[in-house]
Protein backbone atom coordinates (compact mmCIF):
# COMPACT_ATOMS: atom_id res chain seq x y z
CA UNK A 1 0.00 0.00 0.00
CA UNK A 2 1.16 3.59 -0.77
CA UNK A 3 2.02 6.31 1.79
CA UNK A 4 0.45 9.52 1.82
CA UNK A 5 2.90 11.82 1.22
CA UNK A 6 3.87 9.58 -2.50
CA UNK A 7 0.20 10.23 -3.46
CA UNK A 8 -0.06 14.04 -2.56
CA UNK A 9 3.68 14.13 -4.54
CA UNK A 10 2.16 12.24 -7.71
CA UNK A 11 -0.99 14.38 -7.46
CA UNK A 12 1.61 17.66 -8.35
CA UNK A 13 1.01 18.83 -4.47
CA UNK A 14 3.03 21.88 -3.45
CA UNK A 15 5.35 20.61 -1.20
CA UNK A 16 4.65 23.41 1.34
CA UNK A 17 0.87 21.98 1.40
CA UNK A 18 1.91 18.63 1.83
CA UNK A 19 3.72 19.60 5.42
CA UNK A 20 0.28 21.75 5.96
CA UNK A 21 -1.75 18.29 5.81
CA UNK A 22 1.10 16.58 7.53
CA UNK A 23 0.87 18.99 10.49
CA UNK A 24 -3.24 18.49 10.42
CA UNK A 25 -3.30 14.69 10.21
CA UNK A 26 -0.61 14.55 13.03
CA UNK A 27 -3.10 16.11 15.60
CA UNK A 28 -5.22 13.70 13.82
CA UNK A 29 -3.79 10.86 14.78
CA UNK A 30 -3.38 12.52 18.67
CA UNK A 31 -6.93 12.82 18.66
CA UNK A 32 -7.68 9.26 17.71
CA UNK A 33 -5.34 7.42 20.10
CA UNK A 34 -7.70 9.87 22.81
CA UNK A 35 -10.85 8.37 21.10
CA UNK A 36 -9.68 5.00 21.20
CA UNK A 37 -8.74 5.18 25.29
CA UNK A 38 -12.22 6.75 26.01
CA UNK A 39 -13.10 6.70 29.35
CA UNK A 40 -9.51 5.16 30.10
CA UNK A 41 -8.01 8.43 29.31
CA UNK A 42 -10.81 10.75 31.33
CA UNK A 43 -12.06 12.62 27.85
CA UNK A 44 -15.76 11.53 28.18
CA UNK A 45 -18.56 13.67 29.31
CA UNK A 46 -19.30 17.59 29.36
CA UNK A 47 -17.84 20.64 30.48
CA UNK A 48 -20.11 23.53 32.00
CA UNK A 49 -19.39 25.52 28.70
CA UNK A 50 -21.38 26.54 25.57
CA UNK A 51 -19.43 27.18 22.18
CA UNK A 52 -20.18 29.91 19.29
CA UNK A 53 -22.91 27.91 18.12
CA UNK A 54 -24.70 27.57 21.49
CA UNK A 55 -24.00 24.35 22.33
CA UNK A 56 -22.91 22.38 25.28
CA UNK A 57 -19.03 21.36 24.49
CA UNK A 58 -18.21 17.92 24.81
CA UNK A 59 -14.44 17.21 26.86
CA UNK A 60 -13.37 15.87 23.98
CA UNK A 61 -14.59 19.18 21.91
CA UNK A 62 -11.98 21.08 23.21
CA UNK A 63 -9.50 18.82 23.62
CA UNK A 64 -9.72 18.22 20.04
CA UNK A 65 -9.94 21.79 19.38
CA UNK A 66 -6.67 23.08 21.36
CA UNK A 67 -4.63 20.19 19.79
CA UNK A 68 -5.52 21.53 16.23
CA UNK A 69 -5.31 25.00 17.30
CA UNK A 70 -1.37 24.47 18.84
CA UNK A 71 -0.53 21.98 16.15
CA UNK A 72 -1.65 24.78 13.41
CA UNK A 73 0.14 27.64 15.28
CA UNK A 74 3.53 26.01 14.86
CA UNK A 75 3.17 25.78 11.00
CA UNK A 76 4.97 28.70 9.74
CA UNK A 77 2.78 28.00 6.52
CA UNK A 78 0.03 28.87 8.23
CA UNK A 79 -1.62 32.58 8.26
CA UNK A 80 -4.65 32.44 10.17
CA UNK A 81 -7.09 29.95 11.58
CA UNK A 82 -10.89 29.33 12.35
CA UNK A 83 -12.68 26.68 13.93
CA UNK A 84 -16.13 26.03 14.81
CA UNK A 85 -15.31 26.21 18.66
CA UNK A 86 -14.07 29.71 18.52
CA UNK A 87 -16.13 33.04 18.34
CA UNK A 88 -13.22 34.62 16.20
CA UNK A 89 -10.51 33.97 13.27
CA UNK A 90 -7.22 33.35 15.41
CA UNK A 91 -3.95 34.99 13.44
CA UNK A 92 -0.95 32.86 12.91
CA UNK A 93 2.56 33.31 11.11
CA UNK A 94 2.28 37.12 8.96
CA UNK A 95 2.53 36.81 5.19
CA UNK A 96 1.78 32.69 5.55
CA UNK A 97 0.52 31.46 2.61
CA UNK A 98 -2.61 28.92 4.05
CA UNK A 99 -5.35 29.14 6.13
CA UNK A 100 -6.98 26.84 7.90
CA UNK A 101 -11.15 25.97 9.14
CA UNK A 102 -11.66 22.91 10.74
CA UNK A 103 -14.39 21.50 13.05
CA UNK A 104 -12.56 19.68 15.54
CA UNK A 105 -15.02 17.00 16.46
CA UNK A 106 -17.78 16.49 14.24
CA UNK A 107 -20.86 14.64 15.49
CA UNK A 108 -19.47 14.77 19.34
CA UNK A 109 -23.03 13.73 20.77
CA UNK A 110 -21.80 10.81 19.96
CA UNK A 111 -18.61 10.52 21.91
CA UNK A 112 -20.23 9.11 24.93
CA UNK A 113 -21.91 5.99 23.46
CA UNK A 114 -19.15 5.01 21.10
CA UNK A 115 -20.23 6.27 17.97
CA UNK A 116 -19.01 7.57 15.09
CA UNK A 117 -17.45 11.01 15.38
CA UNK A 118 -14.99 12.63 12.51
CA UNK A 119 -12.66 15.80 12.37
CA UNK A 120 -13.41 18.06 9.31
CA UNK A 121 -10.87 20.53 7.83
CA UNK A 122 -10.04 22.50 4.48
CA UNK A 123 -6.89 24.86 3.68
CA UNK A 124 -7.61 27.97 1.16
CA UNK A 125 -5.09 30.40 0.17
CA UNK A 126 -4.62 33.71 2.49
CA UNK A 127 -6.18 36.71 0.78
CA UNK A 128 -3.15 39.69 0.60
CA UNK A 129 -4.55 43.15 1.90
CA UNK A 130 -6.61 41.88 4.16
CA UNK A 131 -5.83 41.74 8.55
CA UNK A 132 -4.41 37.88 9.90
CA UNK A 133 -6.67 37.51 11.77
CA UNK A 134 -9.78 39.09 9.98
CA UNK A 135 -12.89 37.01 9.11
CA UNK A 136 -12.39 38.30 5.59
CA UNK A 137 -9.94 35.88 5.02
CA UNK A 138 -12.12 32.97 5.32
CA UNK A 139 -14.83 34.88 3.37
CA UNK A 140 -13.91 32.63 -0.09
CA UNK A 141 -16.33 30.34 -2.04
CA UNK A 142 -15.75 26.63 -1.52
CA UNK A 143 -14.69 26.70 -5.19
CA UNK A 144 -11.24 28.11 -4.03
CA UNK A 145 -10.46 25.20 -1.74
CA UNK A 146 -7.01 23.92 -2.27
CA UNK A 147 -7.56 20.48 0.34
CA UNK A 148 -10.67 19.35 1.60
CA UNK A 149 -11.05 16.39 4.03
CA UNK A 150 -12.09 14.17 6.90
CA UNK A 151 -10.81 11.89 9.61
CA UNK A 152 -13.46 9.40 11.01
CA UNK A 153 -13.10 7.93 14.21
CA UNK A 154 -14.73 4.43 13.97
CA UNK A 155 -13.86 0.98 14.07
CA UNK A 156 -9.87 1.93 12.19
CA UNK A 157 -9.06 5.93 11.54
CA UNK A 158 -9.87 6.86 7.75
CA UNK A 159 -8.93 9.95 6.00
CA UNK A 160 -11.02 11.23 2.97
CA UNK A 161 -9.48 13.78 1.15
CA UNK A 162 -8.93 15.48 -2.04
CA UNK A 163 -6.40 18.68 -3.24
CA UNK A 164 -8.77 18.82 -6.20
CA UNK A 165 -8.22 15.86 -7.93
CA UNK A 166 -10.01 12.60 -7.00
CA UNK A 167 -11.47 11.98 -3.74
CA UNK A 168 -9.34 9.44 -2.63
CA UNK A 169 -9.53 7.36 1.22
CA UNK A 170 -6.57 6.25 3.44
CA UNK A 171 -6.59 4.15 6.41
CA UNK A 172 -4.33 5.15 9.29
CA UNK A 173 -1.67 2.13 10.32
CA UNK A 174 -1.22 2.16 14.03
CA UNK A 175 1.64 0.00 13.58
CA UNK A 176 3.42 2.44 11.64
CA UNK A 177 1.51 5.63 12.31
CA UNK A 178 0.85 6.81 9.04
CA UNK A 179 -1.78 7.15 6.42
CA UNK A 180 -1.83 4.26 4.14
CA UNK A 181 -3.77 4.55 0.89
CA UNK A 182 -6.80 2.27 0.93
CA UNK A 183 -8.92 3.45 -2.03
CA UNK A 184 -7.31 5.59 -5.07
CA UNK A 185 -10.49 6.99 -6.32
CA UNK A 186 -13.63 7.06 -4.29
CA UNK A 187 -16.13 6.89 -6.91
CA UNK A 188 -20.08 7.17 -5.55
CA UNK A 189 -23.48 5.71 -7.33
CA UNK A 190 -25.46 7.70 -9.02
CA UNK A 191 -28.44 6.58 -7.07
CA UNK A 192 -29.12 4.41 -4.37
CA UNK A 193 -32.49 3.79 -1.63
CA UNK A 194 -30.73 4.90 0.87
CA UNK A 195 -30.95 8.57 2.90
CA UNK A 196 -29.70 10.44 5.73
CA UNK A 197 -32.04 12.79 7.47
CA UNK A 198 -33.43 13.30 11.15
CA UNK A 199 -37.21 12.56 10.47
CA UNK A 200 -37.53 13.77 14.10
CA UNK A 201 -37.83 17.43 12.38
CA UNK A 202 -40.55 16.20 9.96
CA UNK A 203 -43.06 18.40 11.59
CA UNK A 204 -41.10 21.56 11.48
CA UNK A 205 -39.98 21.21 7.54
CA UNK A 206 -42.31 23.42 4.91
CA UNK A 207 -45.06 21.33 2.77
CA UNK A 208 -43.16 21.27 -0.03
CA UNK A 209 -40.36 19.50 1.62
CA UNK A 210 -42.64 17.08 3.97
CA UNK A 211 -44.41 15.90 0.11
CA UNK A 212 -40.54 14.75 -0.81
CA UNK A 213 -40.92 12.04 2.02
CA UNK A 214 -44.81 11.55 2.16
CA UNK A 215 -44.26 10.24 -1.69
CA UNK A 216 -41.25 8.14 -1.24
CA UNK A 217 -40.89 7.08 2.50
CA UNK A 218 -44.70 7.12 3.71
CA UNK A 219 -46.24 6.65 0.61
CA UNK A 220 -47.12 2.34 0.19
CA UNK A 221 -47.38 2.89 -3.24
CA UNK A 222 -44.48 4.31 -4.40
CA UNK A 223 -42.44 1.94 -5.99
CA UNK A 224 -39.03 0.61 -4.29
CA UNK A 225 -38.58 2.55 -0.86
CA UNK A 226 -36.09 4.79 0.48
CA UNK A 227 -34.55 3.35 3.60
CA UNK A 228 -33.68 5.97 6.18
CA UNK A 229 -29.69 5.66 7.53
CA UNK A 230 -28.95 8.24 10.27
CA UNK A 231 -25.92 8.91 12.60
CA UNK A 232 -26.61 11.98 13.80
CA UNK A 233 -22.99 12.52 13.01
CA UNK A 234 -22.74 14.61 9.43
CA UNK A 235 -19.16 13.14 9.11
CA UNK A 236 -20.37 9.65 9.15
CA UNK A 237 -23.21 9.70 7.05
CA UNK A 238 -21.42 11.56 4.18
CA UNK A 239 -18.91 8.81 4.71
CA UNK A 240 -21.48 5.99 3.90
CA UNK A 241 -22.79 7.97 1.14
CA UNK A 242 -19.31 8.66 -0.61
CA UNK A 243 -18.68 5.03 -0.32
CA UNK A 244 -21.97 3.72 -1.61
CA UNK A 245 -24.39 6.35 -2.27
CA UNK A 246 -27.50 8.16 -1.05
CA UNK A 247 -28.79 11.35 -0.16
CA UNK A 248 -28.08 13.57 2.75
CA UNK A 249 -30.60 16.51 4.17
CA UNK A 250 -30.46 18.69 6.45
CA UNK A 251 -32.46 21.47 5.51
CA UNK A 252 -34.13 25.08 7.24
CA UNK A 253 -37.19 24.65 9.23
CA UNK A 254 -39.22 27.12 11.27
CA UNK A 255 -37.82 27.09 14.28
CA UNK A 256 -35.99 29.35 15.75
CA UNK A 257 -31.89 29.92 14.46
CA UNK A 258 -32.80 27.30 11.44
CA UNK A 259 -34.26 29.37 9.46
CA UNK A 260 -31.42 29.22 6.85
CA UNK A 261 -30.36 25.75 7.85
CA UNK A 262 -28.12 23.91 10.39
CA UNK A 263 -25.16 23.23 8.67
CA UNK A 264 -22.20 25.28 9.18
CA UNK A 265 -20.84 26.67 5.62
CA UNK A 266 -16.84 26.96 6.08
CA UNK A 267 -16.65 24.36 8.74
CA UNK A 268 -18.65 21.52 7.46
CA UNK A 269 -20.37 22.25 4.05
CA UNK A 270 -17.73 23.63 2.00
CA UNK A 271 -15.62 21.00 2.71
CA UNK A 272 -17.81 18.01 2.22
CA UNK A 273 -19.14 19.60 -0.78
CA UNK A 274 -15.81 19.13 -2.34
CA UNK A 275 -15.29 15.47 -1.22
CA UNK A 276 -18.67 14.41 -2.41
CA UNK A 277 -18.43 16.50 -5.97
CA UNK A 278 -15.20 14.82 -6.45
CA UNK A 279 -15.88 11.39 -5.63
CA UNK A 280 -18.86 12.15 -8.51
CA UNK A 281 -21.76 13.29 -6.38
CA UNK A 282 -23.60 16.90 -5.55
CA UNK A 283 -24.01 19.21 -3.14
CA UNK A 284 -26.53 21.88 -3.31
CA UNK A 285 -28.27 24.67 -1.01
CA UNK A 286 -31.92 25.23 -2.02
CA UNK A 287 -30.67 24.13 -5.85
CA UNK A 288 -27.60 26.39 -5.88
CA UNK A 289 -24.47 24.21 -6.03
CA UNK A 290 -22.61 24.87 -2.27
CA UNK A 291 -19.19 25.37 -3.84
CA UNK A 292 -20.28 28.62 -5.62
CA UNK A 293 -21.85 30.69 -2.53
CA UNK A 294 -20.38 33.46 -1.41
CA UNK A 295 -19.96 33.08 2.54
CA UNK A 296 -21.49 36.80 4.22
CA UNK A 297 -19.89 35.64 8.13
CA UNK A 298 -17.90 33.34 9.54
CA UNK A 299 -20.49 30.33 11.24
CA UNK A 300 -22.98 31.29 8.54
CA UNK A 301 -25.19 28.32 8.79
CA UNK A 302 -27.65 27.12 5.33
CA UNK A 303 -29.39 24.11 4.34
CA UNK A 304 -27.78 20.95 2.71
CA UNK A 305 -28.47 18.17 -0.09
CA UNK A 306 -25.46 15.98 -0.77
CA UNK A 307 -25.21 12.61 -2.56
CA UNK A 308 -26.20 10.62 -5.42
CA UNK A 309 -26.67 12.83 -8.20
CA UNK A 310 -29.67 11.58 -9.46
CA UNK A 311 -31.20 11.84 -5.80
CA UNK A 312 -29.81 15.10 -5.24
CA UNK A 313 -31.62 16.53 -8.98
CA UNK A 314 -34.59 14.45 -7.73
CA UNK A 315 -35.01 16.44 -4.82
CA UNK A 316 -34.13 19.77 -5.83
CA UNK A 317 -36.52 19.67 -8.16
CA UNK A 318 -39.55 19.09 -6.00
CA UNK A 319 -37.82 21.94 -3.93
CA UNK A 320 -37.91 24.51 -7.09
CA UNK A 321 -41.61 23.03 -7.66
CA UNK A 322 -42.94 23.63 -4.52
CA UNK A 323 -41.19 27.19 -3.29
CA UNK A 324 -39.69 25.73 0.09
CA UNK A 325 -37.76 28.22 0.40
Amino acid sequence: MERLIPVLKRDRVDVELIMLIRTILAASKEISFRVSQGALAGVLGSTLDKNIQGEVQKNLDVLANQLLIDMLLGDDSVRAIASEEEDFVIAGHRGAPYIVAFDPLDGSSNVDVNGQIGTIFTIYRAVEGIADDSELQFLQPGNRQLCAGYVLYGASTQLVMTTGGPTRCYTLDSTHGGYLLTEEVARMPSVTNEFSVNLANYRYWAAGLQDYFNRNVFNADCGQPLSMRWNAAMVGDIHRIVCRGGLFLYPHDSRSGHENGKIRLLYEANPLAMIVENSGGKATCLGARILDLQPRSLHQRVSVAMGSKQQVDEFDQIYQKSHIA
